[in-house]
This record gives structure tokens, C-alpha cells and sequence, in this order.
């Protein structure tokens, strides 16, 4: 299953995105330097990885709590019926909402797993009252954050 959009990565390309993941601001010179490689074939195999997918943004992390967005919490969501529609639905409403940061659905004892991102116990509740609201939910439990352990830092290439 090697197609160009799924082919087997080489050591440098591994070592390159394992680079911009950690410093996506990182000049193509020192990007090269870090993996022993000349800029320009550098050049050519980011744009390669780009064009096939494997880097799909770049994107600076923001500081939650300086922006007033420090609480976090996640919300089991059990929908009422688990059909095509109701699923539909719910994701085509849940899109709307800016404090949802993401949205899984999952297999086991409920639907969707929601992260919200928000400044405090005040607009958790006014989100928690349009999440209750959103077509096909049946009920939710929420599990607010205490202390992040530790957060996404990219895929442990």
C-alpha cells in the first residue's frame, strides 16, 4: 500500500517532520542543517511531504490562560437514536459552537467526547445549556479539568 499519498517515510524525511513539528517557524536553512541535508533538496522534500499530506498546517500554540480561555473540561454527549441523521445533526450544530476545541466520536458506553475550551465555571454553563440543546442529545457528563498532566506536543514520530 505505497501509493504517493502513502508511502514509506525515510529516516530524513521522519527527522524533518519530527523538526518542523517541534519549530514549524524553523528557517529551510536551518532545517536543512539540522538534518544534514543542502537547502535545496530540503526545500523539495518538505514540499513533497506537503503536497502528499503528512503536513497538513503550520500553527503557532497559544497560551490559554493569558487569552482567558484557561478552564477546560470534557463532556460525554449520548445521543438519543445512533442513526446516519441524528449523527448528522448533531455534528452539522455541535460545528457552531467556538468553545467546542475538538470533538471525537467514539465506540463504548456513549457517542462523542467534547473538549471545550472556555474562561470559566460561568460560560461552561451557558455552553453546556446549547450542547444540551443541539439536535438528538439525550444526556451529557462532564468531567472538568484540574491540572493538565500533559497536552498534545505532536505524533511521537
Amino acid at each position: 500500500m505505497n501509493t504517493p499519498k502513502n508511502r514509506t517515510l525515510d529516516r530524513l524525511d521522519v527527522q524533518i517532520l519530527k523538526t518542523l513539528q517541534q519549530d514549524g517557524r524553523i528557517s529551510n536553512v536551518d532545517l536543512a542543517r539540522r538534518v544534514n541535508l543542502s537547502p535545496s533538496p530540503c526545500l523539495e522534500r518538505v514540499r513533497k511531504l506537503e503536497s502528499e499530506g503528512y503536513i497538513e498546517n503550520y500553527c503557532a500554540k497559544l497560551n490559554a490562560s493569558k487569552l482567558n480561555l484557561g478552564m477546560s473540561a470534557f463532556i460525554q454527549v449520548t445521543l438519543d437514536r445512533t442513526t446516519g441523521d441524528v449523527f448528522d445533526n448533531f455534528k452539522h450544530a455541535l460545528v457552531t459552537i467556538p468553545e467546542v476545541a475538538e470533538c471525537h466520536m467514539v465506540a463504548g458506553g456513549f457517542d462523542y467526547l467534547v473538549k471545550l475550551r472556555m474562561e470559566d465555571m460561568e460560560n461552561y454553563r451557558r455552553v453546556l445549556g446549547l450542547l444540551v440543546e443541539l439536535p438528538g442529545v439525550a444526556q451529557t457528563h462532564t468531567y472538568v479539568v484540574i491540572e493538565n498532566v500533559k497536552q498534545d506536543e505532536g505524533l511521537p514520530l
